[in-house]
């Protein structure tokens, strides 16, 4: 199945990250601006509910993630600076398939994160 889907595991505590808002953007190439596609918020599951983008809609391009993972670090009560070291991570990468599915897990910590192309 087409499309692009995500997830958020925290390294800290060792569960899936839940509520965190995440944003999806396309690069406009004519106006070299970044556009909003989508915004939703992980679930129990540190996952979406639907795809963020799947079928037609995907086209070849840059996208970019934004996952707002200060304000999930901060409901969990864990002591951070201010300001945090992470507010948002932002993950940027290029699809050229776009009959393919784009599966981009991030794993988290307030002091570092991890992402890969997942299946």
């Amino acid at each position: 199945m087409a499309g692009i889907t995500t997830h958020i595991l925290d390294l800290t505590q060792g569960k899936p990250a839940d509520h965190v808002d995440v944003a999806l953007y396309v690069f406009n190439t004519d106006q070299a601006v970044w556009t909003c596609l989508k915004k939703a918020a992980t679930n129990a599951d540190g996952r979406l509910d639907s795809p963020l983008l799947s079928g037609e809609k995907v086209k070849n391009g840059k996208y970019k993630l934004v996952f707002a993972i200060g304000d999930y670090f901060r409901r969990q009560e864990i002591s951070l600076p201010d300001p945090p070291f992470l507010e948002e991570v932002p993950v940027c990468f290029g699809i050229s398939d776009p009959a393919a599915h784009y599966h981009i897990p991030l794993l988290v910590s307030p002091w570092g994160y991890q992402v890969y192309r997942g299946s």
